[in-house]
């Protein structure tokens, strides 16, 4: 269910703070316990710095874009260009109060849109943490497919969280996109 009011844009360096705030509940400590896209008992740590964020919002082949609700910055995705016909999506987020209200899969089908139309992009990559079977499956009904691929997960990279086990690692999906 998409909400009429609902707005997505591009996000700016004035969006540092809400988008940091956001991605920080969906995913770490016990604020993202409301959601179901929680990764506290598999990580600490922040999630993704105002550094981290400045350098993504102002990448000249990648667009943050923001959802809003009401005057509210709800979610947030990264679209990153990758190559000629593929898109990378990421940094995704919703508020976990917002979450299962639609708000998520229109941002997604934003994304794709954006990087059919803004790059010519057939393809849409992501990558989750393999062990979150309860999200890789929400984006399998979306379209996503396993490609089979892995990509480790980067032990010791504080900027990837403080894992709290040794088994993480990274699954490979992607979407061929409507041309």
């Amino acid at each position: 269910m998409t909400q009429p009011d609902l707005i997505i844009r591009a996000a700016t360096l004035d969006d540092l703070a809400a988008i940091a705030s956001l991605v920080q509940s969906a995913y770490r400590g016990d604020s993202s316990r409301i959601g179901w896209t929680t990764e506290a008992d598999i990580l600490d740590g922040i999630r993704i710095t105002d550094e981290e964020l400045a350098k993504l919002i102002t990448a000249p082949a990648a667009r943050m874009l923001l959802a809003v609700d009401g005057g509210e910055t709800i979610g947030c995705c990264l679209v990153e260009r990758r190559a000629d016909d593929i898109a990378y999506f990421g940094t995704f987020a919703v508020r976990p109060d917002r979450q299962a209200g639609g708000y998520g899969r229109a941002l997604l089908t934003h994304a794709e849109q954006y990087a059919r139309r803004e790059w010519g992009a057939a393809v849409m990559e992501m990558t989750v943490i393999a062990q979150r079977e309860d999200l890789i499956a929400w984006y399998e009904r979306r379209g996503y497919a396993r490609t089979g691929e892995r990509r480790e997960f980067p032990y010791g990279d504080e900027r990837f969280g403080l894992p709290r086990r040794d088994d993480l690692y990274f699954t490979v999906l992607e979407k061929k996109l409507a041309g």
